[in-house]
């Protein structure tokens, strides 16, 4: 038997810490070398790069830090996988080829594509919106990429990679690659690679899996500077996740299960490759940083892959105006109103208007500035041209002429892309490997649906008793995030008795209750966890991108829940 992987994660998000991917390959042993550079945000982002740039569309970073690291990584074996090249993965492979000649090496360098499917989008399917069942119709689509799993990879390590560098590959198949081609794994072998997906989608996100970002952050020690996370995989498709003894932050059961929350729908969780029952995932502390995880079913992944399309949008503008002291309603309508009176068509001038009233102001103030209210108009519109004027001389105007202690607060306007979810038979898509001048063509797995067994969790009882009211974060955990134009949240507690709870107290119109700006909500259990996750459709309208809500990508709702006030049990406290 093979003995476990050690992979490491340098990067959670195109701009992760530079430093990273040194700090991993020189402050301990790793096998693999990983990180996630793409999220659909980021192709957005890429697409404006190559329009200035035709040779760039890839994470320019990755390769700063392959110039720092790759004569170590070569001298010591450690192979390196990375979603870095974005729209262009073979300009990636180039540049990270002339850092390698500048450095006097010549590691053997792969690229993965098969994921661009913009060329032939007429081929794929009606690619109906994933989310909103909208028909995509004659939108004019900037870039179009499927999500592809990581055979493909395995074939470039096979050959003799020492660096492969992939496009839109899923998050996790970066781990589960380098594990399946260490262990040997069988395209059917669902419950191992089901293993290590979990794996990667704990450490895909580096620090977030340390400490970061984590609920009860006050617990960790030496957040300032914690270290990014490695998982080491067995052949059976466990995994402990751990990191470098001399790195900060912590490895804990709390850490790991804030991270499996993060971004998921359905304990059915879908990738190219094999989907993973997040309902069979057992956690357990396994050391200090140090936490196994076992028991994880899989099943045939799905026939169809989600491919990721960015639309050209409008233009959109968030003005913000401070409104202090007292009558803070009254001054808000006067702004409005004053407003749109000297526009042309009042809000009809513009295609979509929000107005968004935060009232962060403070009753007897101890200060100028706990004294204010924010008044956000959110614009947008196709015509960039009314962002000008008659627009900022109506506000310009209104300086002298509306409320009391009038003054205006950071302001933003920009075009911004359409995110489209949509699905594409996975039999239409081909993993393209090229190393050096030899190109190979891998199919992806097709393969019939499975149903794996995974065991009921026994409850525990509801505590009875009195209960105090106080907020639900000091009993729960929450992470938070963006799925397209939805949003996840997931809610987790540590104790049996306290998920008994938290299963009864938190049911959809509970949360719709605490959360009125929710909408659709779906809840799942996750009793094997003790957490409950909550995808909330069409919080972020369509994506990121085009969101006018002041955090666009939903990391701080959990946060925002926790502060909520519930009736806890006082046995619990």
């Amino acid at each position: 038997m093979t003995e476990p992987l050690r992979i490491a994660n340098c990067s959670g998000f195109y701009g992760d810490r530079l430093a990273a991917a040194r700090e991993m390959v020189e402050d301990g042993p790793i096998d693999v070398l990983t990180g996630d550079w793409l999220a659909e945000l980021t192709m957005l982002i890429l697409f404006k790069d190559r329009l200035k740039n035709p040779d760039g569309g890839y994470a320019k970073t990755f390769v700063r830090q392959m110039e720092q690291v790759m004569g170590t990584c070569i001298e010591r074996g450690i192979k390196v996988v990375a979603n870095a090249g974005g729209l262009n993965p073979q300009g990636c492979a180039r540049a990270v080829e002339t850092v390698a000649a500048g450095l006097g090496l010549s590691p053997r360098i792969a690229y993965v594509t098969g994921d661009d499917v913009l060329p032939r989008l007429a081929d794929v399917g009606d690619l109906t919106n994933l989310d909103t069942g909208e028909p995509l119709g004659d939108r004019t689509v900037l870039t179009a990429n499927a999500y592809l799993g990581g055979w493909g990879i395995v074939d470039a390590l096979g050959r003799g990679a020492d660096i492969v560098i992939t496009g839109r590959t899923t998050d996790a198949a970066i781990v589960m690659a380098p594990a399946a081609h260490h262990h040997g794994w069988s395209h059917d072998n669902w419950d191992a690679l089901a293993g290590a997906l979990v794996a990667g989608h704990v450490i895909e996100c580096g620090t977030q899996a340390t400490g970061g970002n984590y609920s009860f952050f006050t617990e960790v020690p030496n957040l300032v500077h914690p270290g990014f996370p490695i998982a080491e995989i067995a052949a059976d498709g466990s995994s402990v996740i751990t990191k470098h003894d001399a790195h900060a932050g912590q490895v804990s059961v709390g850490t790991v299960t804030a991270q499996l929350l993060y971004e998921i729908g359905s304990p059915r969780y879908l990738n190219p490759d094999v989907t993973a029952r997040f309902d069979s995932i057992a956690l357990g502390q396994d050391g200090r940083d140090r936490v196994r995880i076992s028991g994880v079913r899989g099943e045939a992944p799905p026939v169809t892959s989600k491919v990721c399309l960015n639309l050209a949008g409008a233009t959109k503008a968030t003005y913000t105006f401070l409104l202090v002291g007292l009558d803070i309603e009254q001054k808000a309508d006067l702004l409005v109103d004053g407003l749109f009176a000297a526009l042309p068509g009042g809000r009809g001038y513009f295609d979509s208007v929000e107005v968004d009233l935060v009232r962060s102001d403070q009753d007897d103030p101890q200060r100028n500035e706990t004294a204010v209210a924010q008044l956000r108009v959110s614009l947008k519109d196709d015509n960039a041209d009314k962002f000008g004027r008659p627009l900022t001389g109506a506000i310009t105007e209104l300086a002298l002429a509306s409320y009391p202690g009038f003054f205006g607060g950071p302001s933003s306007s920009q075009a911004y892309g359409v995110y489209w979810p949509a699905l594409m038979p996975s039999e239409l898509l081909t993993h393209e490997v090229t190393v050096g001048d030899e190109v190979v063509r891998v199919a992806p797995t097709l393969a019939k649906p499975t149903t794996a067994v995974v065991a009921d969790v026994p409850r525990a009882a509801v505590p009875s008793g009195p209960t105090r009211r106080v907020p639900l974060g000091l009993v729960a955990g929450a992470r938070s995030g963006d799925k397209g134009g939805n949003a996840n949240l997931g809610v987790w507690v540590r104790t049996d008795e306290q998920y008994a709870w938290l299963e009864q107290l938190l049911t959809v119109d509970r949360l719709k209750e605490l959360l009125p700006e929710a909408g659709r909500v779906e809840r799942f259990e996750l009793p094997n966890l003790r957490s409950l996750n909550f995808v909330l459709h069409g919080l972020l309208g369509e994506g990121v991108a085009s969101s006018t809500r002041l955090d666009p990508q939903a990391k701080s709702l959990g946060e925002y829940l926790r502060a909520k006030h519930v009736d806890v049990p006082e046995v619990f406290l």
